[in-house]
């Protein structure tokens, strides 16, 4: 690994496939939202917004609800 930046607080290496590992000041590594927020801050990462999964389950509802109550009503008869 290579270390990229060192501070008071952490340092932050590069590994041999592009990602980085943060050490914090106490010699324990930095993992979850603690990394992030570090690098974030030091604007080697970009985080993306996603689009929310429930969305298009939610659409799609009322179109199936519209087509039930287009659809006529079948009539039975019995001989």
């Amino acid at each position: 690994m290579k270390a990229i930046k060192k501070t008071a607080e952490y340092t932050i290496y590069q590994k041999r496939n592009n990602r980085y590992a943060v050490k914090g000041a106490n010699a324990q590594w930095l993992n979850g939202d603690d990394k992030v927020k570090v690098l974030l801050a030091e604007e080697l990462i970009k985080l993306s917004v996603a689009a929310p999964a429930e969305a298009p389950a939610e659409e799609e509802a009322p179109a199936e609800e519209a087509a039930a109550e287009d659809a006529p009503a079948e009539e039975t008869k019995e001989d």
